[in-house]
């Protein structure tokens, strides 16, 4: 599978690829025990074989424990996730995405200022 756009992760993917992105190459044991969410350990397991079929994951089977890691990294996925959102759900506008996200939820002013800063770099790179 190419390097590209990969298959949106469903919710229990996400867990998975947010443990393997926060402390990198993971057995399905490790997976499971750092989950600890309810689920049992071969539902973890069918889910990252299901992964790796469908090119989220790859798995190295060098060793008896098969060690699984993130085939992209955590904001290439997350590019991906926003860029379709923006498109289903916000016509394409990256700009109404902001604004519903900013009026939903709290926002610290270190957040603020980072956005500040991002803002400030967009309207630069336009005016140019």
């Amino acid at each position: 599978m190419s390097r590209g756009k990969l298959p949106r992760p469903t919710d229990a993917e996400l867990a998975i690829l947010r443990v393997l992105w926060d402390r990198g190459a993971r057995t399905v044991r490790e997976v499971h025990e750092t989950l600890q969410d309810g689920s049992g350990y071969t539902t973890v397991l069918k889910t990252m074989q299901i992964m790796t079929e469908k090119g989220l994951v790859t798995r190295d089977e060098s060793q008896r424990a098969h060690v699984y890691s993130a085939r992209l990294p955590r904001e290439s996925t997350q590019q991906q996730l926003v860029t379709d959102l923006v498109d289903r759900v916000f016509g394409g506008s990256p700009a109404r995405l902001a604004l519903q996200a900013l009026s939903t939820k709290k926002t610290s002013p270190e957040e603020l200022a980072e956005l500040r800063q991002l803002l400030d770099s967009l309207e630069k790179e336009s005016e140019s």
